[in-house]
């Protein structure tokens, strides 16, 4: 959380090597809007909404999302049942949230404590589903620098 994801997928909508995508982001935002709890607060059932949520984007082709089945699976112990579905990813890319601070948007914990352990989770998941992951990248530096490691690793 709070790593760029959001911002990074807005500015690769405004390339135009990106136009036949769709993208989601804020997805959050709107589910709590429903009254499903996030984060710290979030239950089994708020998290298997956020897991078809997630899935239901697999259906589509050519999607860029700022949240994946991965962060699910870092909330509870939906590994056995949803790993799979990281499969049907064609790239995933992990932001580092070294060095960057947490921004407090109204949605998301600003507990940094917290934030390490879904980090350390995330690693954990995609650990041990690379072999299933046909594409991964890890990210870092400013917008501009990930855009143009995204696009490297995509051969764009």
């Amino acid at each position: 959380m709070s790593v760029g994801k959001s911002t990074l997928v807005n500015a690769l909508k405004e390339l135009p090597e990106f136009k036949d995508y769709f993208f989601a982001t804020e997805r959050s935002k709107y589910l709590r809007d429903l009254g499903i709890p996030l984060n710290t607060d979030s239950t089994l059932k708020g998290q298997t909404i956020f897991l078809a949520e997630r899935c239901s984007e697999l259906m589509r082709e050519n999607v860029i999302t700022d949240r994946t089945v991965i962060d699910v699976i870092s909330f509870v112990a939906f590994t056995k049942y949803a790993a799979p579905f990281i499969w049907d990813y064609d790239y995933i890319f992990y932001v580092s949230p070294a060095g960057v601070d947490i921004e407090d948007n109204g949605v998301r914990t600003t507990d940094a404590d917290y934030r390490k352990l879904i980090d350390m989770a995330i690693k954990n998941t995609i650990f041990e589903n690379l072999h299933h992951i046909k594409s991964i990248g890890i990210i870092s530096g400013t917008t501009e620098q990930r855009i143009e490691q995204i696009k490297s690793y995509m051969g764009l």
